[in-house]
């Protein structure tokens, strides 16, 4: 070996030594070593990029893998539940024919009468045959969707949060936007997205004005449509009662159609939970023991079933979020429009007492400013927290904001609808640690809500949802243990779609709270 070799290795040496004495955190705290040389980087990054759908071989597999054991839960629960499916199905048209009759005779009363007891015989004769039925995925003569996808689609996005400094305001969760692979099988594509930040005017409301707002809306949410004559015999329903019937029954139509692996086995798989179900940002991280399936659905997350006090409330951290069809200075066309319709069903559909607040956080000085929005918000829902100690579900409405050539749509019950993520603060940062200046009692039960949901969704609606982003803040979600915050589609979304969205995850939410 020359010299000039010689001195090049003791070089090469020197430089290796004085980089672990500048930067020792990537090489001994974070583990795997190799994970931060760039080329590994680089090959990961490509590797996990391919979209599951161009790889039929490994699509075939797991279709595979999955029918046997989907086919078996589908069938049994379909068994257990057929009977009483077609039960009550054949009572509401009877009802529904009696109603028809009352408005236009005697003599359709009658007949109503006699189609309910004839229904009553064919459900009978037919109760084998509907059985085989429901195996294929129908009920009733309705056929719900496939159990496999045509395509997963891969979705990229993950946008590392900036970490706060020690002692900073709460109002510098400045929440990082991402989108989830959850569409691919694996969960595993990644990528960067930035939130968008366009949105309508507004100006910001007194707290008496929004005062008021809440009290109309709990007002309006509690109110009941059903008229009755002097007779007692009720009246037709408006057409506002028959849309809100149909949402009911369209949800009540769908069974179980996942298209993953929900079996307790693949759940208990730590590596499949985290791959299938959640994303991690990189400024966080999360271990096997906070991410336990077992544990999050043997939770019972259930509200008593009495409207007479306030159960959920709805509100906006960012309400001045808009979509791509958005009217300027419309408020119906932004989340909180979107708010309003949430608000619609979980009352008029299902029968809950929603506040739904609409107060604007994150405007300031006549300009949008979300700095400080999580500080402005919090201060307020404890205001409202405290005049009504009954609420037990906290719901932050969002859109999320994703790059422009991307269209975050599937189709739910023949309607485009957006897709929805959960998002969720750790109130954990791989760089400080416990981030005590945000602490948060809850967060375990804050990711048994939101598996929950997901689970659901998972089972009735897979193309739904994109996933449980964890995240190294709060975002307000130690206000109470079944606090939400919803990303419901994207600034790429038309405001129907986002509407849309509603009616799902209506219906999951009222899945998890149901006793």
């Amino acid at each position: 070996m020359t010299k000039f070799q010689k001195a090049f290795c003791v070089l090469l040496s020197l430089c290796f030594f004085a980089v672990l004495a500048v930067m020792p955190g990537p090489f001994f705290l974070r583990g795997n070593v190799y994970r931060q040389v760039p080329l590994y980087c680089f090959l990961e990054k490509k590797a996990t990029s391919i979209p599951q759908s161009e790889d039929p071989e490994t699509y075939e597999k797991i279709i595979a893998g999955n029918a046997q054991y989907l086919g078996r839960k589908i069938q049994e629960e379909n068994g257990i539940k057929d009977e009483k499916l077609l039960a009550r199905s054949g009572t509401e048209h009877s009802v529904t024919d009696r109603t028809a009759g009352a408005a236009s005779g005697g003599q359709e009363v009658k007949d109503a009468t006699e189609n309910e007891a004839s229904q009553k015989k064919d459900a009978s004769k037919d109760e084998t045959s509907v059985g085989l039925e429901s195996e294929d995925g129908t009920s009733d003569g309705q056929k719900s969707k496939d159990g496999a996808s045509e395509g997963l689609e891969s979705e990229d996005g993950t946008s590392a949060g900036q970490e706060p400094k020690d002692g900073a305001s709460e109002g510098l969760e400045s929440k990082d936007r991402t989108s989830a692979g959850q569409e691919s099988k694996d969960g595993s594509s990644n990528g960067q997205e930035s939130k968008d930040g366009t949105s309508s005017q507004g100006s910001k409301t007194d707290t008496d004005a929004s005062a008021e707002k809440r009290n109309k809306s709990d007002v309006s949410g509690n109110e009941k449509s059903k008229d009755k004559t002097k007779d007692g015999k009720k009246k037709d329903k408006p057409v506002e009662d028959d849309i809100t019937d149909n949402i009911k029954a369209a949800a009540a139509a769908i069974k179980p159609h996942p298209v993953v692996d929900l079996s307790p086995e693949s759940l208990a798989n730590y590596d499949y939970l985290l791959g299938q179900f959640f994303i991690v940002d990189p400024t966080t991280a999360v271990t096997a023991d906070q991410l336990n399936a077992a544990s999050f659905l043997g939770e019972d997350l259930t509200i008593k079933q009495d409207a007479q006090a306030p159960q959920i409330l709805i509100y906006h951290s960012h309400s001045q979020e808009t979509f791509i069809d958005s009217r300027e200075g419309e408020p119906e066309d932004t989340v909180v429009g979107v708010g309003n319709y949430l608000t619609e069903l979980l009352t008029e559909t299902y029968g809950y007492n929603v506040i739904h607040v609409t107060e604007t956080f994150d405007i300031i000085d006549g300009e949008i400013d979300r700095s400080q929005a999580y500080d402005y918000a919090r201060e307020y829902i404890e205001q409202v927290l405290a005049e009504n100690p009954t609420i037990e579900v906290i719901i932050d409405l969002h859109r999320d904001g994703v790059p422009e050539d991307r269209h975050l749509v599937t189709e739910i019950n023949g309607k485009d609808t957006a897709q929805i993520m959960f998002y969720n603060g750790l109130s954990y940062t791989v760089s400080h640690g416990p981030v005590e200046y945000l602490p948060n009692p809850y967060v375990q039960d804050n990711l048994a809500f939101s598996f929950q949901l997901e689970y659901q969704a998972a089972q009735y609606y897979p193309d739904f949802y994109r996933g449980i982003y964890l995240a190294g803040l709060r975002y307000n979600l130690h206000l109470r243990p079944k606090a939400l915050l919803l990303e419901a589609g994207a600034q790429t979304n038309t405001v129907q779609e986002v509407k849309n969205a509603m009616e799902p995850f209506a219906d999951i939410l009222n899945r998890v709270l149901s006793p």
